[in-house]
């Protein structure tokens, strides 16, 4: 059974109903005790990561999900929940996250353009792969769809399983052992979206 982390900062709807297009039953969660009774967790997330790290530490989730990963048991982190797992992150100041994965988040570099970069980064865009099992049967392609304005720097390039283009390169996906994350949203991804859910699920 696949839990959606509720914390007050998803479109958890969303993600459910991406889940339910592939078959798979998947119960939005918000008591952190019950996390380690799934085999696998969803961390989503919209919005500022201040907010969203205060609203796990009101529900006393940070714990819990750092356990979690040290179970073993996978974990993905989506959008916002992708930067949730790295140490920190410089969005309206300076806050502490999850540090499950090694590396900050930092807002995309606008200024050494000749024309300035527009932010957010929204729409379709194209990741490119490493051969991991999350981008198995993806279309060549690879294009999938992006709205934030802030992007992780991963420390170990070990762990960067994704990248794309927006003025510059930066990290869209990462994967530390059994801690993954993706920054565009898969469930506004159509079908290349859902084959990475469906690949989730079969790990």
């Amino acid at each position: 059974m696949i839990a959606i982390v509720d914390y007050n900062m998803g479109n958890l709807a969303s993600v459910q109903n991406a889940f339910a297009k592939l078959g798979e039953e998947t119960v939005v969660e918000s008591d952190p005790q019950k996390f380690k009774d799934y085999d696998k967790l969803i961390l989503p997330g919209v919005g500022a990561f201040g907010d969203a790290m205060e609203h796990l530490r009101e529900r006393n989730m940070i714990e819990a999900l750092k356990e979690y990963a040290k179970s073993g048991k996978y974990m993905l982190g989506i959008c916002l929940g992708m930067q949730l797992l790295f140490e920190s992150s410089e969005e309206f100041g300076n806050h502490e996250g999850l540090g499950l994965i090694k590396g900050s988040v930092t807002a995309f570099d606008t200024t050494k353009f000749s024309e300035p970069l527009k932010v957010p980064h929204m729409g379709w865009n194209r990741m490119f792969t490493e051969n991991h099992p999350l981008f198995e049967n993806l279309d060549e392609e690879h294009y999938l769809y992006f709205v934030h304005t802030y992007h992780v720097n991963c420390a170990n390039k070990e762990d960067i399983v994704g990248r794309t283009e927006y003025g510059y390169e930066f990290t869209s996906a990462v994967a530390h052992e059994n801690v993954m994350g993706i920054q565009p949203h898969p469930e506004k991804s159509h079908e290349n979206g859902l084959k990475i859910l469906e690949n989730f699920i079969k790990l």
